[in-house]
């Protein structure tokens, strides 16, 4: 699936940078996914905090992931690492197997 990270009115430079973001965007996705896989449900800053990756890193790769039917909002919120609420991610199950 395309994902749009740059629009008609940007400059060039963000279509440098949407481009080389194609090299390892896959692979943030998977570290977030099985993070969320083997951790739970998570918000973005607990995503970052246990994978490494920055708070930014994840909460694009989070976008993504939804849209792919991958992974979803709980619903719920958890306190971030500067004391807000956000949102709260999981893999929902899929139905029919057990994880």
């Amino acid at each position: 699936m395309l994902h749009p990270r740059v629009r008609n009115t940007d400059p060039l430079t963000s279509y440098q940078a949407a481009e080389s973001v194609k090299e390892f965007a896959k692979q943030h996705q998977t570290v977030i996914f099985m993070c969320l896989l083997k951790h739970g449900a998570l918000g973005k800053d607990g995503i970052a905090k246990l994978t490494g990756l920055d708070s930014n890193q994840v909460s694009r790769r989070l976008v993504e992931l939804r849209r792919q039917g991958q992974i979803a909002l709980t619903g719920r919120t958890v306190k971030s690492k500067s004391g807000r609420e956000e949102r709260e991610w999981h893999v929902p199950p899929i139905q029919g197997v057990l994880l």
